[in-house]
């Protein structure tokens, strides 16, 4: 049963009713109300003193003013979740790992609760204000972006295979060694980093790009390739991009069977989308990539495969791929 706020009328029938000294039963019954209702009223919207007259004006404005306030201005108010908040995104937690962290460390307090809505709301609302916590969102935006179409198709790679010739059983990701590939591009003329994800545990490894040729492009992911147990090298899905052209050189040194994406298709990689999402925190668009060095990618890929993810329960890309890592060893 819905629940139907008083009006003012109501509230003026209390104000003399309880000039009469009637019970809080009497009134809701009176008004075809819950006299938890009527208990409620009072305490949300009466007098600070109790031995002063309920006022139904004023306390339809209280009421009034209360409803403008946006939900998450009252959770804002609670300072233990707030401080729990702020320190959560600047240790490069996502707002999703965020509210599922607070059940787990405070399951019987119901006012360390936030949805992750509510803290992009806080986190939008503060760099309105000139404050700099969206800088610890994955992407740095200040606000909400507007959602765009993918553009026309382009040339595709000669000897391409497409998505729809890949086994049915990688969409499922009922096994571990089905991998997405892509690039992340910096400055013009700077660099690139080939970027390749684990689609059952979203494990990560990446390589620096010299430059964009398709033959540095196959050397170097061959070369990522190479910690990972033939075993875990099932199949690997492409972006199109010309610098996977050279593709065949990929399934002859690692194994891999490749297929490529559908032209502006990128819902079709995306483990390996939002895992380049994720990668531009620590190297953002515009960088130049001259300045990256092998050891700072490898830091960035180590903190991306410890984060904890939703889609694992909360577990890293690191423990979920170890464990399969090991099963590997042992066939």
């Amino acid at each position: 049963m819905s629940y139907v706020q008083l009006t003012s009328e109501e509230r003026y029938v209390i104000y003399h009713l309880k000039l009469f000294k009637l019970s809080l039963r009497e009134i809701g019954r009176r008004l075809g109300r819950s006299h938890a209702t009527i208990s409620r009223e009072l305490k949300r919207n009466g007098p600070a003193v109790s031995s002063w007259v309920y006022w139904h004006e004023g306390a339809h404005q209280k009421a009034l003013q209360r409803r403008a306030q946006p939900r998450h201005d009252r959770r804002h108010n609670h300072a233990p979740l707030v401080r729990y908040v702020e320190r959560g995104l600047r240790a490069e937690w996502s707002p999703d790992v965020i509210a599922a962290k607070l059940e787990m460390k405070y399951p019987g307090d119901i006012r360390m609760r936030v949805s992750t809505e509510t803290i992009y709301r806080w986190v939008y609302r503060d760099a309105n204000q000139g404050g700099q916590l969206f800088n610890c969102l994955c992407r740095c935006h200040k606000k909400r972006r507007r959602q765009h179409r993918y553009g026309t198709g382009r040339g595709l790679i000669p000897g391409r295979v497409s998505i729809n010739l890949r086994p049915d059983l990688v969409a499922t990701r009922e096994r571990f060694g089905d991998w997405e590939g892509d690039t992340v591009e910096g400055a013009k003329g700077s660099g690139n980093i080939t970027t390749h994800v684990e689609r059952k545990s979203r494990y990560l490894i990446a390589g620096k790009l010299t430059n964009k040729t398709a033959a540095v492009t196959a050397k170097v992911a061959t070369a990522a390739y190479r910690r990972i147990p033939k075993a875990l090298r099932h199949t690997l899905t492409l972006d199109n991009g010309k610098e996977f052209a050279r593709f065949g050189d990929i399934e002859k040194n690692t194994g891999l069977t490749v297929y490529f994406a559908d032209p502006y298709s990128a819902w079709q990689r995306g483990a390996n989308e939002n895992t380049n999402g994720l990668l531009r925190r620590y190297f953002p668009k515009g960088m130049d990539f001259r300045n990256v060095t092998e050891k700072t990618l490898a830091e960035a890929v180590k903190k991306l495969n410890h984060r904890p993810r939703k889609c694992l329960g909360y577990r890293t890309p690191h423990e979920v791929f170890q464990e399969a890592k090991r099963g590997a060893v042992a066939m």
